[in-house]
């Protein structure tokens, strides 16, 4: 699939109008770029289950097929984001699309030569799967390059809609081509699709970006700064739990979706793929009311009303034997599923600055597919000893459960906060030029308080470490003095120079409130600061 898997998105505050982003032709041929693309990613994705569930009968087997999926998400997504960070995205993300193309003519062809077994078939699936993860993180990241950002939440709106008219036109096309021309239709049309994206991605030209005063990050370097950055950053946290919590429940449909068309219904390609485009239509709907939902109830209220909702339809899909219970099933699975995902995209969204927001992002892409393979796994060995109905009934009975146990976590608490560059770092002060990869370096922040204001000093010089771990360090400390009462040291590690100037770049607005916050209890000027390199 093109462009963010299953993500739906907007802000707290209603857009001035939805039609604004296609106003700029760059947005305008690449979304629709995007959503053709998308239509026979749906159409290959129904496609692929429906396969499968005729080779093998086994519902473990059969939610095999979501797992090779969405694992790829999960081992690729965050080397993805930090590849997204530091490289051109419009060039990686042509290199991509043109791989995913190859690998889908060639399963295609397969397909069409009947030579695809079950293993081949999953074999494909974590191929293509992989080649998507690779790309998301540069399609979350790459939409405020084609609009200017006063109109960046319609735009990621409008990416919404667009994701889900094709989740809606997708698997019932799929049906219908596969029922009039074969199973391998769908997954040429599939291979065809992604062309135009690779073309629109050549004809757009990304605007210039300012070169930075510092080198780009080193893949390692920038994928284990982003796994610090999401260990320390408290908001994208809370949102990873709520997550975790939704998608390991909410999987078993998904995974077992099949074997309801074709077991308990008795239905035929045709019908699966209506079931799907419904979970789509569903979702289309429940976008357009969205805004209205978030503004009367407020994010947490609404991932917890998505959860509910999600719970009934795999009750309906427990007891339904009939098309018409399974469509309204499927109905409010897609209303749900587009409440619950869109208040925690735009909670990580919210969460993150420029500089990390690729991998923040791929990290709460890879939490949801983390939590969709191991759920599906699940849900499928459970299905194998205990029956659809059992399964389905078990996670909805689940997903109620989580609804009191994750209400700690409160998302879009980084609503608030401004992540724009503080750049109030003066630069360090050097008796000769350091080299970049010298290191590890010591900081040293030396204050003088008043006694009697120990606790509160404290309580706020806590808030600091949370900011320097995430914004490069390795390790933070504060020390007192025995000998002189009201000096305490704050001292924290950073690998390298070039890091430590890279701190100095990354320091946001909100970061400075905290450090002000800190430094009004010093009595007198600035905090002495003191830079040690190893020897």
């Amino acid at each position: 699939m093109t462009g963010t898997p299953h993500t739906a998105g907007g802000d707290t505050a209603a857009p001035a109008s939805m039609w604004s982003p296609f106003g700029y032709s760059a947005f305008a041929v690449i979304w629709t770029a995007t959503v053709v693309s998308n239509i026979g990613t749906w159409m290959y994705s129904a496609a692929t289950g429906w396969l499968m569930t005729g080779l093998v009968t086994d519902p473990l087997t059969v939610s095999l097929v979501q797992v090779a999926a969405n694992l790829p998400m999960f081992l690729l997504a965050m080397p993805a984001g930090a590849l997204a960070d530091i490289i051109d995205k419009r060039r990686f993300l042509i290199v991509i699309e043109a791989v995913t193309t190859l690998v889908s003519a060639l399963f295609a062809a397969m397909v069409w030569q009947n030579l695809v077994t079950p293993g081949s078939l999953l074999l494909f699936t974590f191929l293509i799967g992989a080649c998507g993860a690779l790309s998301a993180p540069g399609w979350q990241a790459v939409v405020v390059q084609l609009v200017p950002r006063k109109v960046l939440s319609p735009a990621v709106a409008a990416n919404s809609i667009g994701i889900n008219v094709s989740r809606a036109l997708g698997p019932a096309l799929g049906g219908v081509f596969t029922g009039r021309f074969g199973i391998a239709a769908p997954f040429w049309i599939n291979a065809v699709s992604n062309i135009g994206v690779v073309a629109a991605l050549f004809w757009w030209r990304s605007p210039h970006v300012a070169s930075h005063s510092l080198p780009a990050e080193r893949f390692m370097s920038a994928t284990r700064t982003g796994f610090r950055y999401v260990r320390h950053n408290l908001h994208l946290r809370a949102t990873l739990y709520r997550s975790t919590a939704f998608f390991i429940f909410a999987s078993a449909y998904w995974a077992l979706l099949p074997l309801v068309t074709r077991q308990r219904i008795a239905g035929g390609p045709e019908l699966y793929g209506v079931l799907l485009g419904c979970v789509g239509l569903g979702a289309v709907g429940g976008a357009l009311v969205l805004p209205r939902l978030k503004q009367k109830f407020g994010p947490d209220r609404v991932v917890a009303l998505g959860t509910g909702g999600t719970a009934a339809a795999m009750l309906l899909y427990g007891v339904a034997r009939e098309p018409a219970i399974a469509v309204l099933a499927s109905l409010i699975a897609g209303i749900s599923w587009i409440a619950a995902v869109a208040s925690l995209n735009v909670s990580a969204q919210l969460s993150l600055p420029e500089w990390v927001r690729a991998r923040g992002l791929a990290m709460s892409v890879a939490v949801m597919f983390g939590a969709i393979t191991l759920g599906s796994a699940l849900w499928g060995a459970v299905a194998a000893h205990a029956g659809l109905p059992l399964t389905l009934y078990l996670a909805a009975v689940g997903s109620l459960i989580m609804i009191p146990l994750t209400q700690r976590w409160n998302l879009q608490s980084g609503a608030m906060l401004d992540l724009t560059p503080s750049l109030n770092w003066p630069a360090p002060a050097t008796v000769h030029a350091v080299e970049p990869d010298r290191g590890p370096v010591l900081v040293s922040v030396e204050y003088h308080i008043d006694p009697k204001d120990r606790r509160e000093f404290l309580a706020a010089l806590r808030k600091m470490e949370h900011a320097r771990r995430r914004d490069g360090a390795f390790r933070w400390g504060i020390f007192e003095d025995a000998a002189v009462e009201g000096r305490f040291v704050e001292t924290f590690l950073v690998e390298s120079w070039l890091e430590h100037l890279r701190q100095h770049e990354r320091a946001t607005n909100a970061d400075r409130v905290v450090q002000d916050a800190v430094r009004r209890f010093h009595r007198s000027g600035a905090p002495k600061v003191t830079h040690y390199l190893a020897v």
